[in-house]
């Protein structure tokens, strides 16, 4: 059959776009140039209009800063969109950024999202809507474990069984592999957030210290935790102290720190057990030989990797720049649209094998 010369021309001249679609951060990979875009998913707003004012860097920048009437949000938690319209506005402005780098920008892109592998078919579609309003000719799904997975040169597509654990800003991934599709998985809304709020939880119960967001994000990437280090450290927390409501620093040690994330650990280290215990014999023996592979920003954890060797008894490895594996994987898929295809199909069939908490 013929092949039509003006879809074929649109086809050269337009973008296909991967993008992971985080709760913490947003990636962009454009084919042929690999990742373009890495930015905060914040925007700010203002306060009656909820007109977008700033998105990316910029928005971060404002948050716990901004004056009465503006609004710094992330539109998305727990890896799904919570407001559908600054979302559109954010994924607008990403794929407009992106395609400023093309020579011919006027078709519209094709795009490849990455979602947690537990969302409801209504969190689904409010993921695939928000594409095409934010200009994509075609919009596709992509389970965030299995773009991960092939980002990090995994062999899914192979008779043998691999697992990863993607530890995003919303959302734990955990998934185990075999011939092309998802055997076994977790997906929990446990993650890099909920391990931040822990920090300011500490801070505020033991030492009446009230820190923002940020200031628990610094913490957790400067000195976080999740076994003993050979070198402790400390950090400076500066906040307001709920009883004078002045201002305040205190010194706080990696062991504390590591006390405060203990409860998130341990609910992924749990959920974990839980996928190897259900796992079949011959895939556990795969899994002796191939490891467990940590990805995502919370895979980075200091000790993580350590601390599961120690309670799994699986060596356990992080992938190579962990934090962009979702983009990158969804960018190899669109190197080929035959194997997107097949992968979509792949997809369909292991995204109910994925259980939510």
């Amino acid at each position: 059959m013929a092949r039509n010369p003006i879809n074929w021309l649109l086809g050269l001249l337009s973008l296909d776009i991967g993008i992971d679609l985080g709760t913490a951060n947003t990636l962009v990979y454009v084919r042929g140039k690999g990742i373009v875009i890495n930015e905060p998913s914040w925007v700010a707003v203002e306060k009656k209009t909820r007109r977008p004012l700033a998105i990316g860097v910029e928005a971060k920048e404002l948050v716990g800063r901004t004056p009465t009437n503006i609004l710094a949000v992330r539109p998305l938690r727990d890896g799904v969109i919570s407001e559908f319209e600054i979302t559109q506005a954010m994924l607008e402005y990403f794929i407009g950024k992106a395609h400023e780098q093309s020579i011919v920008p006027i078709p519209r892109p094709r795009v490849v999202v990455g979602i947690p592998s537990g969302v409801t078919e209504v969190e689904k579609k409010a993921v695939y809507d928000a594409s095409l309003a934010a200009g994509a000719r075609e919009a596709f799904l992509i389970e965030e474990p299995m773009a991960a997975a092939i980002g990090a040169g995994m062999p899914v597509g192979e008779a043998r069984g691999s697992m990863i654990v993607d530890i995003g800003g919303g959302t734990t991934e955990i998934a185990l592999f075999s011939m092309g599709g998802i055997v076994l998985g977790r997906s929990l809304r446990v993650a890099g957030d909920e391990m931040d709020q822990d920090i300011i939880n500490y801070a505020r119960n033991k030492y009446n210290l009230a820190i923002g967001e940020r200031m628990a994000e610094r913490v957790k990437m400067t000195i976080g935790s999740a076994y003993s280090l050979r070198e402790e450290r400390s950090v400076t927390l500066r906040g307001r102290n709920l009883i004078t409501g002045l201002p305040e620093a205190i010194e706080i040690s990696s062991i504390e720190v590591r006390e405060a994330l203990s409860g998130s650990v341990g609910t992924i280290l749990e959920a974990l057990r839980e996928t190897i215990d259900e796992t079949p014999p011959e895939l556990i023996a795969d899994l002796m030989d191939s490891g467990i592979c940590l990805a995502g920003g919370g895979g980075m954890l200091l000790g993580l990797s350590d601390r599961i060797e120690n309670e799994v008894k699986i060596r356990t490895w992080i992938a190579e720049d962990p934090l962009t594996c979702v983009a990158r994987g969804a960018g190899q898929i669109l190197e080929d649209l035959d194997n997107l295809k097949r992968f979509l199909v792949g997809l369909e069939r292991g995204s109910t094998q994925a259980t939510r908490r």
